[in-house]
């Protein structure tokens, strides 16, 4: 007669934990595949000597004119320094100057006295490794 006796309904839990943690993961990889990787196309000079460096905090990617490009935006030095003087805490950012191969001597260094005035100390110089396919330095 256990047949006929009334059982308490019970929910299981566990198979809905692991959805749960399946969509956690699921969406935490979409939206890492969702933050654009924007930039300008730059064809970076080669260095026997380049060294994997730690990833900057703030990249900045000079053309042949020597505009300064952030972010989809076209800066003048002024700005440039105005823009990192309003960073939190300007002389721990490490920022990364892009290059261009034909770019000037003179504009990259108008670009790091920019930031130098803003504070900024670390300042590393992209280049690709010599020999390296020039399409992955994009």
């Amino acid at each position: 007669m256990r047949y006929f006796e009334t059982r308490k309904a019970r929910i299981e839990i566990i198979p809905m934990i692991d959805i749960m943690f399946f969509l956690l993961v699921f969406f935490i990889m979409v939206t890492l595949h969702m933050i654009p990787d924007a930039g300008i196309a730059s064809r970076l000079p080669g260095s026997s000597t380049a060294q994997a460096m730690p990833k900057p905090q703030m990249t900045l990617a000079v053309d042949r004119a020597g505009m300064i490009h952030f972010q989809q935006r076209e800066l003048s030095p002024a700005q440039l320094t105005t823009l990192l003087r309003s960073k939190p805490d300007a002389s721990d950012l490490q920022v990364t100057l892009a290059g261009d191969k034909d770019v000037s001597l003179q504009s990259l260094m108008r670009v790091m006295d920019a930031c130098r005035n803003a504070g900024v100390t670390h300042i590393g110089l992209a280049a690709r490794a010599e020999g390296a396919d020039p399409a992955q330095a994009r």
